[in-house]
């Protein structure tokens, strides 16, 4: 059962072009960095990349969007990257944007094998557009649909090699559900450690929702935005 692969690069080489990649991360705040950086290197093209958001233009998802990596955005916030922003008003990408909440709904219930869920978010804008509408006890719904991907890329401060992640603080955000969401669940981890070294009580994603586990690298501290007082 033990889980771990070579690395960031051995891990994207499973990816084929065209495929659909969940990515964990709030602004930078928890991205799989190590694995973006490998696809980055490796060319992978034609990508439906799932996210909160769209990183900045030099970091994160941004360093796919400059070399023409990401044909569809599913995401819910993107005003921190001046090349989305160009691509999309210039129709070279594709955007699905949702509101937050249904975005890790949508997840959650991919994850759950939940087959679509009823909100009242959106009902009468453009999100509702081309969906199902019902009203319930007086309120209008609109009927959203899971989200799941070929391949989901999360990041975890620590993991075991049978694929047990614990994530800490705010990197927790999005990386948990989207696990769960992923045909294949690759982790990467600040720390990899044994099986039993890790608190059974504080292991947010169980290994069954993971298929391959590596110990990145390099890790920045990022900030997205830097607003500075004189």
């Amino acid at each position: 059962m033990n889980k771990v692969i070579a690395g960031a690069d051995a891990a994207v080489a499973l990816v084929p072009d065209g495929a659909s990649v969940m990515m964990g991360g709030f602004g930078l705040c928890g991205i799989p960095e190590n694995l973006i950086k490998a696809l980055h290197r490796r060319g992978t093209r034609n990508l439906t990349i799932i996210s909160n958001n769209a990183g900045v233009d030099d970091y994160g998802i941004g360093i796919l969007l400059k070399t023409r990596q990401v044909k569809k955005m599913i995401s819910t916030y993107v005003g921190e990257n001046q090349e989305f922003e160009r691509q999309f008003i210039a129709g070279e990408l594709e955007v699905e944007l949702v509101p937050q909440g249904t975005f890790a709904e949508r997840i959650r219930a991919g994850g759950a094998g939940i087959g679509g869920f009823y909100t009242p978010t959106g009902h009468g804008t453009l999100v509702a557009e081309g969906k199902e509408t019902r009203v319930i006890d007086g309120t209008h719904y609109v009927l959203e649909m899971p989200l799941k991907a070929d391949f989901a890329f999360v990041k975890a401060y620590q993991g075991d090699s049978l694929g047990n992640l614990v994530y800490r603080k705010t990197t927790r955000n999005f990386n948990p559900m989207m696990a769960t969401a992923g045909r294949i669940t690759i982790a990467e981890v600040e720390e990899l450690v044994e099986p039993g070294e890790l608190d059974p009580e504080a292991i947010v994603t169980h290994g069954i929702f993971v298929q391959h586990i590596f110990q990145g690298e390099g890790y920045e501290k990022r900030i997205e935005k830097r607003t500075v007082v004189s």
